[in-house]
């Protein structure tokens, strides 16, 4: 079979973008958009893939002459969708440890203006242990903080040099971070007022919100999908359809980087927090608030809760009745967002287990439905019965009898499964499981350490609570559920 280098040719742009990171996220999120861009007239630049750390290897970007497949696979607008692209927008891959003066170059290359890093939450840390004679530093921000200092030193500190930086890191705030961490490099190395002035007046380090799930390489597949191609792809990139990059910067970059004009999910803001709300609420949220019932009533992942009538007519009311009205952005714009989310859900190439969204629950529960619930009873001055049932549902779940290797075992219909949250969490229910519905809702609820502030002081909630989780207890899972809403009532 051909390779797909013989069958592709990667375009001849000017390189206006250095990646920190080469694993399966970027390539299969933002070098996606930049090829599309490209494709379209719209941005007419390359990227250079850096490997920031020792592990791995870029062997198979050489063979392969740094050209991939990203296939986007799930449901748009009801249908099932496959989307298949070559990305033709990647120039070269370096390795910063074994090629550092190739890729030290790059801070001297008149046309680069981006600079995008996924180098993981862990990345954006500041290290004591970074050196600026290191070469290169160890941390990214090291790595960063010593290119843009040496681009600035080559350009004469010319403003038009400067780099707008865009972090993906999971990190609330990761520009801000970044910055921050690049700044206190830049004192401690004693790199200059000037260097600081030029890094504040010439670069932009923007925060940013990103939303695929990118589903990597698929092991089980390639030799399928090759025949169905016509060619042989070692670094097949596979992800969902949908998108969404939020930038929030101090100062409006959409001219540098229009991908929006390409019809890219992308949204230039100063302030991405309400986007990141609707994110954590609506699909964290529903995800969190419906994934322990659904594994309790015999389902392994979402894909199988989706085709249940009753986990999907549960998921619908805590969006619609109880997330959404929450929330201030625009409700076309929210309901939107809720039905991709639903979409996403009914992805059947994803196939995401129950018990992987079940890892520390609590911490997620508060993170994610706690605002809602609250918001809902500033609001209606009344219970939101599905969110009360999350609750009860995750008291449920964590009720196990005995600890194994770290982690609390619990069983479904006499099947163990593993509950893996913080330690306090696990040692709350080993000791309180066995109390009665009343005494372990109160209990649990009233835990400030759980929640940052006792919930049985918000009116009707522990009654509501206690009563699902008696049923629960009684009845089992599937039949309390259909008890409480199978008719649409709720019992708040």
């Amino acid at each position: 079979m051909t390779n797909i280098q013989s069958k592709f040719t990667k375009k001849a742009r000017p390189v206006r973008v250095l990646q920190y990171g080469e694993g399966n996220f970027l390539r299969g999120f933002v070098d996606d958009m930049i090829d599309i861009a490209n494709e379209k007239g719209l941005f007419d630049g390359n990227i250079v893939l850096v490997k920031p750390i020792a592990f791995g290897s870029l062997q198979t970007f050489r063979e392969q002459d740094c050209l991939y497949t990203v296939s986007l696979r799930g449901r748009e607008n009801g249908e099932r969708t496959v989307q298949n692209r070559v990305i033709t927008s990647v120039a070269d891959a370096v390795d910063a440890q074994e090629q550092y003066e190739a890729y030290a170059a790059y801070a001297k290359l008149d046309t680069l203006r981006f600079i995008v890093s996924n180098t993981t939450e862990a990345g954006i840390v500041y290290s004591e242990n970074d050196e600026f004679a290191m070469c290169p530093p160890a941390s990214y921000p090291g790595k960063l903080t010593k290119f843009l200092y040496e681009r600035a030193e080559h350009f004469q500190y010319e403003k038009d040099k400067g780099i707008i930086i865009l972090p993906v890191e999971l990190i609330d705030g990761n520009g801000v971070h970044l910055k921050d961490c690049v700044h206190r490099l830049a004192c401690r190395w004693r790199l200059g007022e000037r260097f600081l002035r030029w890094l504040d007046g010439a670069c932009v380090f923007a925060s940013t919100l990103v939303d695929r799930i990118v589903t990597g390489y698929p092991a089980d597949e390639a030799a399928k999908l090759w025949a169905e191609w016509g060619y042989e792809d070692r670094l097949i990139v596979t992800g969902e359809p949908f998108a969404l990059w939020v930038i929030e910067s101090e100062r409006d970059i959409s001219r540098a980087l229009p991908l929006h004009e390409a019809g890219l999910p992308v949204i230039f803001t100063d302030n991405q927090k309400p986007y990141k709300q609707r994110k954590v609420r609506i699909l964290n949220g529903a995800h969190t608030a419906f994934a322990l019932a659904a594994y309790l009533c015999g389902h392994n992942t979402v894909l199988e809760s989706m085709g249940d009538p009753l986990i999907l007519d549960f998921i619908r009311k805590t969006l619609w009745e109880e997330i959404i009205p929450t929330l201030t952005l625009p409700k076309e714009e929210l309901d939107s967002f809720a039905n991709a989310v639903l979409e996403r859900f009914s992805n059947p190439f994803v196939h995401h287990l129950l018990l992987s969204i079940s890892l520390n629950s609590v911490s997620k529960w508060r993170a994610r439905c706690m605002p809602s619930l609250l918001d809902y009873l500033r609001i209606h001055g009344k219970v939101p019965c599905h969110l009360a049932f999350s609750l009860a549902a995750l008291i449920a779940f964590d009720s196990g009898g005995h600890m194994e290797d770290g982690a609390l075992v619990a069983a479904r219909d006499g099947e163990p499964y593993r509950v893996l949250d913080d330690e306090n969490v696990l040692r709350f229910f080993l000791e309180n499981h066995k109390l009665d519905t009343s005494a372990l809702a109160r209990r649990f609820l009233s835990n400030i350490a759980f929640f940052g502030q006792d919930l049985t002081l918000e009116p009707g909630l522990e009654g509501e609570v206690s009563q699902a989780l008696a049923d629960i207890r009684a009845l089992g899972m599937r039949a309390a559920l259909e008890k409480r809403f199978g008719e649409g009532v709720c019992h708040a």
